[in-house]
């Protein structure tokens, strides 16, 4: 499965309203996992089956809480059993399609 995932706290007191430190807790907990991921400036995406995907995401969770009051998930998941690598795949399948429709237009 692939999930998408964007975890912050509130409530932390700080003025400037940043939560960059609580997101790098919770992104050294995905790293460490050793599950494909990719974090992007709004989304961390991770890959594996399930237990152990919403293991991490629970880790990440738990790394977050310290840092405010209380904590803000937002997780979609791909679920599509018997397939691994779409981490990637996807992404290579998407840019196929574009390169294709920008040699010809005129294909749906």
């Amino acid at each position: 499965m692939l999930v998408a995932f964007s975890v912050a706290p509130s409530g932390t007191g700080r003025a400037d309203g940043s939560v960059h430190d609580a997101v790098a807790a919770a992104v050294r907990v995905v790293r460490d996992s050793g599950l494909p991921h990719r974090t992007t400036s709004m989304f961390t995406e991770i890959e594996g089956e399930w237990d152990q995907v919403m293991g991490v995401v629970r880790g990440a969770v738990e790394a977050v809480e310290p840092f405010g009051s209380r904590v803000s998930l937002v997780l979609k998941a791909d679920i599509r059993p018997g397939f691994s690598g779409e981490i990637d795949g996807k992404i290579e399948r998407l840019e196929a399609a574009i390169d294709r429709q920008a040699a010809d237009p005129d294909a749906g």
